[in-house]
This record gives C-alpha cells, structure tokens and sequence, in this order.
C-alpha cells in the first residue's frame, strides 16, 4: 500500500459538474483528491479487505438475530421501547437492505481493524462507485497508469442488481434533506441505479412526507408511498412526529428498521463479547463497562454520531485529539485505538463497501487529524499486481 503522486485531469473540474458532483469541493475546502492515488497490490485487496470485510458483514448479520431477540441489548443499544417491536418484526420480516460501508484501519499488511459500521446512511458512495472509476479509465487512457491497472469496484454494478432485488411494482420514492448538496446528490445516484434496474422513482424531500388517515405514508400528490429510500438516520427518525406511525407501516423504508441495530456503534463491543480476539476487531466495551478502564490507548465514541463528530482519542488516558460535536447524550463505547496509515502525517482510512450481502469496493478517505470528518478529502485508488 503506497500512496502516489500522478497528475491531475485537466478537465475533471468540468466533469465532475456535468455529472453532479458538485460537492467536489465543500465550505471552501477540496473534498476530491486528483492528483494521487492509493496503490495496492492483488493479495491486500483479495485476503486483507474484501474477504475480512465479507466476514465481518456475515458477523454483524448474526448479532442482528441475537439483539433482536433481547430486551437488554437493544437496551444498551439506546433503541426505543416503543421502536422496539418493529425493529424486530422488521428482521423477522426479512425486509431487504441495500448498502453500508465498513471503516477500516489497514496498514498495508496485517490484519485490517474494523473502526465502525455505516451501515444506515454512508455517503460517498457516488465518488466511490462512479467517478474515482472514471478517474481510473481517463489516466489508462492518458498512459499516465498501465493498461491493466484496476480497482476494487464492482459497486455500479452490484447496486443496481441489488435493486432489481425489489418489487419493481409502484413508485420507488428516494428521500433526503434536499437542500444539502451532498447528501442530495448522493440520493440522485442510487435513483439513477434504481432506473437501471427498471424502477419508477420520484424525489421527495423527507420533511414533505406525509401521513393519510390510516397512518400510511403519502407523498405530495397524495400518492401512498410502498417503498422509500431515505439517506436519514432511523435514530433521528425515531425522534420525529410520525415516527409514532413507523410500527405499523411494515416495510416501507431502505434502510429496513432493522438497520437501527447496525448503525450503532454499540455493536462494537458486542461484536468484541461475541469475538474476542477476533484479528479484524478492536477491544471495545461500552463506556460504563468496568473493563474499559483498562485501555490505556483508546477511542470515546458516541453510540449515535455522524463525520466523525463528539470524537475523542486518548493516549495514556490522557486526551490528544477531539473532534467536537452535539452527540453523546445517549451513551458512549470506547475502543482500542489503532493505528491508521500515514503518510507525511496525513492518515487514511479505508472504506469496504457491502451492497446487498457482498463485499465489493473500496473508497480511501484521508486527513491531518486522526478523526475523519465531513471535510476529510477522498482519494482515489488503484490495484495492480
């Protein structure tokens, strides 16, 4: 694992525009990499990403069955008593998921450590699936990367069959916060895959939901809404007004309700009771557990947190590093803390994308500081033997 300098695209400015991706750039700041890459060979790809993160996907389905089935997990999982039964009903249901992505730290060899589980509402998956492949193929084509040059992306094309996967009866609605541009135009994406897998869809803006007489969700032509995407978090959603309607609204909503469970980071240290010593994990325990007194070098997380807000790194119990935030009410885990890959002291964290149950992509997101935010830029990567 390398990270190298190669030269930018003249016009990729002017591509990423005409394909939506304005969110190359946010707050000022650059947010896509051109200029550099990440380089791996065949073997950390095949034996230390993918197939660690296959594992790892089939160990998180198996807690999904155990929490579901006990009051004191989903306790500690701060899911709501009244949510309770659905999220259950959900899993029990089979109601089908689409995508998340793994965070890992991976220092080129040995054991990738898993950091956490976007498994509710990941970004990034546009850049990761469409234009860091576009980026491949324009510098194959410029003679700036060898001819069989590849990457670990197969993400198109295994989303758009996870969406033949679906009823293609009726509209299939995509909901977001409209006005933020990423998150926008990362729904736009998943609806272009949707198409292609012969979907009706429509964009709705989550806040314009709507709720008929019998409690079912409608959209602005009144129209009843069968199935929805929503890049929205089920623990802000338990919090709304209509989320008093989510029991009985069966399975409208991808992510399933059982996704709640996962996007948790409480599965950390539940992970860690079912598999200690497992080498893709990191000892992790729940903040008021007696054991996490014993690390000394650790990460406080709270349960609930996005880009990496309310963070804290400590070293010898003492903090160095936090990302400030307005999460933690809820709870807090603490895990082990690793090392991450560095360059020049810039430090990266891969993602190991999962759509549907198959581990198939990679994304590279890097930073000064250790904690990845909103504003940690992505870089594109390579495989070549």
């Amino acid at each position: 694992m390398k990270r190298i300098a190669l030269p930018e695209r003249p016009d990729w400015r002017e591509q990423a525009k005409s394909v939506g991706f304005g969110f190359h750039e946010m707050y000022g700041e650059p947010y896509w990499v051109d200029n550099a890459a990440y380089l791996f060979n065949y073997e950390q790809i095949e034996e230390d990403i993918e197939a660690p993160s296959q594992e790892l996907h089939e160990m998180c389905m198996d807690l999904v069955a155990d929490v579901v089935t006990s009051e004191e997990s989903l306790e500690k999982l701060q899911i709501p008593d009244e949510m309770r039964d659905a999220v259950r009903q959900s899993w029990l249901r089979g109601d089908r998921h689409l995508y998340g992505r793994f965070d890992l730290a991976y220092m080129g060899e040995g054991p990738a450590k898993l950091l956490e589980y976007n498994a509710d509402t990941p970004t990034s998956i546009f850049e990761s699936a469409y234009f860091q492949y576009d980026w491949l193929t324009d510098q194959i084509a410029a003679g700036t990367l060898p001819e069989d040059a590849d990457q670990f992306n197969s993400l198109q094309e295994c989303l758009v069959e996870a969406f033949r996967q679906f009823p293609s009866e009726g509209v299939f609605h995509f909901s977001t916060l409209l006005d933020n541009e990423e998150d926008r135009g990362t729904t736009a994406y998943l609806m272009d895959c949707a198409i292609q897998a012969g979907h009706q869809v429509e964009l709705i803006d989550i806040r314009d939901i709507g709720v008929d007489r019998a409690g079912r969700f409608t959209d602005l032509q009144n129209r009843l809404i069968e199935r929805c995407f929503k890049l929205y978090p089920w623990e802000v959603m338990f919090k709304e007004p209509f989320s008093v309607h989510l029991p009985t609204a069966g399975s409208v909503f991808v992510e399933p309700l059982w996704k709640s469970i996962l996007s948790n980071k409480g599965i950390l240290p539940l992970l860690w009771e079912r598999h200690p010593g497992h080498p893709n994990l990191l000892p992790s325990y729940f903040a008021d557990d007696p054991q996490a007194q014993n690390l000394a070098d650790y990460v406080r997380k709270p349960l609930f947190s996005r880009e990496g807000e309310s963070v804290s790194l400590f070293e010898d119990q003492q903090l160095v590093v936090e990302n400030p935030g307005i999460y933690g009410a809820e709870g807090y885990v603490v895990q082990a803390l690793a090392p991450l890959f560095d360059v020049d002291d810039v430090h990266a964290i891969l993602g190991s994308w999962i759509v549907g149950d198959v581990a198939c992509g990679l994304s590279i997101r890097e930073d000064e500081s250790r904690i990845t935010t909103n504003l940690s830029r992505f870089v594109p990567h390579l495989v070549v033997d």
